[in-house]
């Protein structure tokens, strides 16, 4: 463990379960690289990822954004596309950007396609789908409503999704953001995650929950807490 490190960690009790007012506050103060670190919320949940109804994933509106403008890159063709560009969208094609896509070329953070275009952006899973970045309905990045999705990203619209150990990793927002603004963000994703609980998940569905930053360490949040 580095000096810097260990100075932060003798500010808080690791082992201690904070509210997530408290740990909001600690996170910010733990954020002490000489860059604006992430914060990052952990989520360990009571899933079988294994099981087809037992998968958590959803999107959400973060109140205060992530900190971080998102590169939104548009599959569409017609009228789709003077809508995407209209509402911000950063890159917009049809034929033109599968091509350059399937040449490797993926400069933007988000893909938005039209249903009518997934077809031939079907070909290109094996690029697109080991980066995340395969547009899927159930994040909201297939739709005819270009114009709402490509302003909700770039306001702050993140995804998430259980990994294969059931863990959700988010990136929430920065160390510049304040207290109230991380625990705003954190608290609407830990809600969607309570009201995303698969009906088949038994026994302690939120195990643990914790914050931390880019280079900071962990702090714990009790998972038991009225968020």
């Amino acid at each position: 463990m580095g000096k810097r490190l260990e100075a932060v960690t003798k500010t808080f009790d690791v082992l201690k379960q904070y509210t997530l007012a408290e740990g909001a506050e600690l996170v910010k103060k733990g954020a002490t690289a000489k860059f604006n670190e992430t914060i990052e919320l952990h989520v360990r949940l009571g899933i079988d990822v294994k099981q087809s109804d037992q998968q958590v994933r959803g999107t959400i509106n973060l109140p205060h954004g992530t900190g971080k403008s998102k590169k939104v890159a548009v599959v569409a063709k017609g009228e789709k596309q003077k809508e995407a560009l209209a509402a911000g969208a950063d890159i917009v094609g049809a034929e033109d950007l599968i091509d350059q896509i399937s040449k490797g070329n993926m400069d933007f953070d988000v893909l938005v396609s039209t249903p009518d275009t997934m077809k031939d952006l079907a070909k290109l899973g094996k690029i697109l789908g080991p980066r995340g970045l395969m547009p899927n309905p159930k994040s909201g990045t297939v739709t005819f409503d270009i114009g709402k999705a490509v302003k909700e990203l770039k306001a702050g619209r993140v995804e998430f999704k259980a990994d294969d150990s059931g863990i959700i990793h988010m990136g929430i927002g920065k160390a510049s953001f304040t207290p109230v603004q991380i625990a705003d963000n954190a608290r609407v994703i830990l809600e969607a995650l309570l009201k995303a609980k698969p009906a088949a998940s038994k026994g302690i569905y939120m195990r643990s929950v914790a914050l931390s930053s880019t280079m900071g360490p962990g702090v714990r949040l009790d998972p038991n807490q009225k968020f």
